[in-house]
């Protein structure tokens, strides 16, 4: 019965510990990719000649921008 009560509980922390990093996980990955690998992205298609194609995703993510600043 004790055994039963502590696995429940281990679980019900570590659990909760387990939600927790994988938020934090989330909340990196997204400043990587919107700061680091974006840039990075949108450079280098630049450098391979497909401005026609970065220049519209920057206005895209610009325009997005914009509208969650207004909104906020």
């Amino acid at each position: 019965m004790w055994t039963l009560i502590f696995i429940i509980l281990m679980l019900a922390v570590f659990g909760e510990m387990i939600g927790f990093a994988v938020k934090a996980a989330w909340g990196i990955t997204k400043v990587l990719l919107y700061i680091v690998f974006l840039p990075i992205i949108l450079i280098g298609l630049v450098f391979a000649g497909l401005v026609y194609v970065a220049v519209p995703i920057l206005a895209i993510i610009g325009v997005i921008t914009l509208i969650k600043a207004i909104k906020a």
